[in-house]
């Protein structure tokens, strides 16, 4: 029996090993019932972000219709410019980030690893060639391989496993920051991606060893859920 569970523990081991490096502490910023834990990028009276139960309306399939409810953190802007952008106030370095997203039709936000590296977010349903805007692009620097994106208003989940950016002891950087793997709906979007440099628009626009997560609410309705940070060490990787 001892065998067993040993080999058990190792089986165990392999996979998370597999899956990015040994698991660290789990954070979920997002506690579901409040925006406690997180800040505006600018005006906080030009908010739209709220905690509800988010759906496609079908009276206006560009809008979502939000309910009273838990779970569930909704941009429920009406235009382009409605609201702001929201960030955790805990930074974090090396990670492995999850979450779940529904955009309606033709919406568009983003989903900013560190507060500066942006992983697009639109809906691209049934586009045949991928372009630097849509669902799953690093934003400037690289467009996706495949299509992943479900139909406006169902849910979709990333899964993001990302290296920080390393700096010496004087601040000067030495090693980029790195998409190790991102993946849509259990799809591989980017493989071994190094970030020379920050995307536009993120948190302070400079790159550090350890950020926030930001998504970007002054484009298009939206709403997150299930969100899900683990910390990694992904040295040599």
């Amino acid at each position: 029996m001892r065998i067993r569970a040993l080999a058990g523990c190792l089986a165990l081991l392999s996979v998370a090993l597999l899956a990015g490096g040994c698991g660290g502490k789990v954070h979920r910023p997002f506690d579901g019932e409040s925006l406690n834990g997180w800040a505006f990028k600018g005006d906080a009276a030009k908010s739209k972000w709220m905690v509800g139960e988010a759906q496609m309306s079908e009276v206006n399939p560009r809008l979502l219709d939000v309910e009273p409810g838990e779970g569930q953190l909704i941009n429920n802007a009406t235009a382009h410019g409605d609201s702001i952008d929201i960030y955790t106030i805990q930074k974090y370095g090396d990670c492995r980030i999850q979450l779940e997203l529904m955009v309606p039709t033709k919406s568009n936000s983003g989903i900013y690893v560190m507060g500066e590296y942006e992983v697009q977010v639109l809906d691209s349903w049934g586009v045949q060639e991928m372009k630097p805007s849509d669902i799953g692009a690093i934003y400037g620097a690289a467009v996706p391989k495949v299509n992943a994106s479900k139909r406006p208003g169902q849910w979709q989940k990333f899964d993001i496993l990302f290296k920080a950016p390393r700096f010496d002891d004087r601040g000067n950087k030495v090693e980029n920051a790195k998409f190790i793997r991102v993946k849509l709906n259990g799809k591989t979007l980017h493989e071994d991606l190094e970030m020379p440099g920050p995307t536009p628009a993120g948190v302070t626009g400079q790159e550090h060893s350890r950020g926030p997560l930001m998504f970007q609410g002054d484009h298009g309705p939206v709403a997150y859920r299930k969100i899900k940070i683990t910390e990694k060490d992904l040295t040599g990787k």
